[in-house]
């Protein structure tokens, strides 16, 4: 037994030996740029984020600026794009070549590709964010969006809208691969119509914020848990389009059919409809304060 372990031992410190070279030399690789432009007109933006694995963070700018960010990569692997061209205006990272993805996750610790952008309150854009793998943390708040589309592959992403949208979105949506994905204050996206496709993993919703107006919120579900997080005074009905999902929280909604309704929902100022079509699952709702 003893011999057995002083084997085990020694095969993790010859793996240890082997792998802290390559760690060196992956960090020794990486490069930094730090850029920003200059706000030269306020015409809408088409406005593309390209980010393939690593960690995403994306938040508001101070005047005088249509963008600022620090973008730290595998330039072996990867290279920055920071393309204006006209209205279109297109950021972050493109794979050059393919390299091996080791037992290490190098994309998701402090070693690995890091995206930190602050983007203008100035400009009306039309955003489209494209990240692949890692952490995410966005802050939408005070943005002026004209239109918003997430996708994500496997990753932690947490989107909030702390400060009230400058724009109406007619349509939001949201593509989520294998995720825990959170969503904060959506009232203040000022969304109209927000569609989420989420294949495996966990939602979590919060509909706080300032609602502007009426809204549908349409969630397509493959195998997970979803949380909705539901103000009191916000008109709530529920659409759940699966026999195969469980359903926790609702004792204080009205049942008719497969829809379950607030009870101020004749009354409520602003009344927001969750549509759920989910293959195998748990619900859960949670009325807030």
């Amino acid at each position: 037994m003893k011999m057995g372990r002083v084997l085990v031992l020694l095969g993790v410190n010859a793996l240890v030996a082997i792998l802290s070279p390559l760690d060196a030399a992956i960090v020794q690789n990486s490069q930094t740029v730090t850029t920003s432009q200059k706000l030269e007109d306020t015409d809408e933006k088409r406005v593309s984020i390209e980010f393939s694995a690593g960690r995403l963070a994306i938040r508001p700018v101070d005047e005088g600026l249509l963008y600022r960010l620090k973008l730290r990569y595998k330039k072996d692997y990867f290279e920055p794009v920071t393309d204006l061209s006209g209205n279109r205006l297109h950021l972050g990272v493109e794979r050059i070549r393919k390299g091996f993805r080791g037992i290490f996750n190098w994309n998701s610790s402090g070693g690995g590709n890091e995206f930190d952008l602050e983007l203008t309150r100035e400009v009306p854009m039309d955003l489209h964010i494209n990240f692949g793998a890692g952490s995410a943390e966005l802050d939408l708040g005070g943005l002026a969006l004209t239109g918003l589309e997430f996708n994500t592959g496997a990753s932690e992403s947490r989107i909030k809208v702390s400060a009230p949208n400058r724009e109406q979105i007619l349509k939001a949506q949201f593509n989520v691969g294998a995720a825990d994905f959170q969503l904060e204050q959506l009232g203040s996206l000022n969304a109209e119509d927000i569609e989420i496709n989420a294949g495996v993993g966990s939602l979590e919703l919060s509909l706080d914020g300032s609602w502007q107006r009426d809204a549908l919120i349409s969630i397509d579900m493959g195998v997970g848990s979803l949380e909705l997080h539901v103000p009191e005074d916000l008109g709530f009905q529920l659409l759940k389009n699966s026999f195969l999902t469980s359903l926790d929280g609702v004792r204080n909604l009205v049942k008719e059919g497969n829809a379950y309704y607030s009870l101020n929902w004749d009354e409520a100022d602003r009344n927001v409809t969750v549509d759920l079509d989910g293959a195998l699952g748990s619900v859960t709702v949670r009325l807030i304060r």
